[in-house]
């Protein structure tokens, strides 16, 4: 019998999610096929739900200010409310420009993600199927260079093409991954 260790418990929950791993990199895959299929409107719809949220988030920002009591944690709220509020309304009434802030945001969000999966990728390596893993960290840091490099021109198309390379990706790792996981047991 082997100790249990933090190593072990971490194994044994990714043994225990193998089908929700495959099921979450199946549908990945279907979201990234659907985004490079239509770009244009994938970064659209990117834009115009980041909108939304940032002004539904600064509406209820401010009307939550209005709970805090202090001159100054008051105002801070509320300022951060309205700054929310403002930049989503921006971002509805001018969805180019917020095509490029969301486009150059996704580029650090994917260096982080690379990170993050390679982090991953090295911490279930003794399983078939961490070489994947870390094909899908290294894709997430190149797509994250290819969108620095390419900025502004590339704004209004990139954030739909590169959501779409890198759900799929990120698919075929999980589903890889649960997949293997689930041979194994």
């Amino acid at each position: 019998m082997t100790a249990v260790t933090p190593e072990n418990g971490f194994h044994e929950q990714v043994r225990h999610s193998a089908g929700r791993l495959t099921w979450l990199g199946i549908a990945l895959i279907a979201l990234g096929i659907a985004a490079l299929v239509f770009p244009a409107i994938s970064t659209l719809v990117a834009t115009v739900f980041v909108g939304w949220v940032l002004v539904l988030s600064g509406v209820l920002t401010v009307l939550g200010a209005f709970q805090i009591r202090g001159t100054g944690p008051f105002f801070g709220a509320f300022l951060l409310g309205l700054l929310s509020l403002a930049a989503g309304a921006f971002m509805l009434a001018r969805p180019l420009a917020g095509e490029l802030a969301i486009t150059l945001t996704l580029g650090f969000l994917f260096m982080l993600q690379g990170a993050n999966e390679a982090f991953l990728a090295f911490e279930i390596r003794p399983a078939r199927a961490w070489g994947w893993m870390l094909v899908s960290a290294i894709c997430s840091v190149v797509l994250s260079i290819a969108i620095v490099l390419g900025l502004p021109g590339i704004s209004t198309v990139a954030l739909g093409i590169i959501i779409g390379v890198n759900f799929i990706t990120s698919g075929v790792a999980y589903a890889f991954v649960g997949a293997t996981v689930k041979s194994v047991v």
